[in-house]
């Protein structure tokens, strides 16, 4: 990639909210610390203008489609965040990751409701979990071990939904195993796999998660989150992180997300995206485009005709 040639950019994960519009619990909890730190600084109205400002911050990309991911697993009815994102009126996001309690007795129905909306595709619920550290954890269950969220999960196929999945190395195996029976739906790994503990053993424990999970052809990867376990993180103390994703997964496989505005706590929106850059610049034309956009449109069937960023 040339210092100045533009590139096509979908940003395949970011939230929106607006907290006094739906029952929201931690964005009203003003300062409660989360496993990404204070969040005090976000605890406000986050809607696609100050995203589109905040992406505005990025040189040489042309943003083409969005895909908003749900924002609080702790809100009573979870369609409800779908039909706000609706109401909105706008091109943004281009695509929609709800949440959904894969245990409830109520699914089907909750994702018939979620498929109301054209735009919804899939389903987040963050099953990332460490036993010896709850600061870190975002359920207090062993969410993957439990019959009827296995049960959950293969409802998913037949809405023809995707799953967007948060947890933790220590728990890689354990879903490579699980996920291994349901080749059929398409599986993301949010936030790069969430590398916590980045030192050589956190790290080495991570890279054989990882490569176990890349066995299977159904799986992406999103280069997104890196703030959340690294406030200073650049491409230079993260090259290797991305050269084990790019190894393992390839470039059709990867496809790059903001994480904002979680991610703006630690660092802005151009930041990311020339970190970005910084890494797709030795990489072939294709292979850029890939992780770039193309991996992310195929992932999540986006119409990129009806975007305006």
């Amino acid at each position: 990639m040339s210092k100045h040639s533009i590139i096509k950019l979908i940003d395949s994960h970011h939230h929106l909210w607006e907290p006094q519009a739906l029952p929201y619990v931690w964005l009203r909890q003003l300062g409660k610390s989360k496993p990404f730190g204070d969040p005090t600084a976000i605890q406000r109205n986050y809607l696609p203008k100050n995203y589109l400002d905040d992406a505005g911050e990025a040189n040489d990309v042309e943003l083409i489609s969005s895909v908003h991911v749900q924002a609080d697993g702790a809100l009573p009815d979870p369609v409800a965040e779908t039909f706000w994102l609706e109401s909105l009126k706008s091109t943004i996001p281009s695509a929609i990751v709800g949440f959904a309690d894969l245990e409830s007795a109520d699914l089907h129905r909750i994702l018939e409701q979620h498929a109301e909306s054209p735009r919804f595709r899939g389903v987040r619920q963050i099953i990332g979990k460490l036993a010896d550290r709850p600061d870190l954890s975002f359920t207090s269950e062993d969410l993957l071990e439990k019959s009827a969220w296995q049960n959950g999960f293969a409802l998913l196929q037949e809405f023809n939904l995707s799953f967007d999945l948060q947890l933790y190395p220590e728990q890689m195996e354990d879903a490579a195993k699980f996920l291994e029976k349901h080749l059929e739906t398409k599986v993301v790994l949010d936030h790069a796999g969430c590398p916590y503990d980045q030192t050589d053993h956190g790290l080495e424990l991570w890279g054989a998660g990882m490569e176990q999970l890349s066995q299977l052809q159904n799986v992406y990867v999103k280069l997104s989150g890196f703030g959340m376990y690294n406030s200073y993180w650049d491409a230079e103390n993260t090259e290797g992180i991305f050269q084990k994703l790019y190894k393992t997964f390839g470039a059709e496989r990867l496809m790059w997300g903001s994480n904002f505005p979680v991610d703006r706590l630690m660092q802005s929106y151009g930041h990311c995206v020339k970190q970005l850059q910084t890494w797709l610049a030795p990489l072939s034309k294709d292979e850029q485009e890939n992780i770039a956009w193309r991996s992310a449109a195929k992932f999540y069937r986006l119409d990129l005709g009806k975007f305006h960023g």
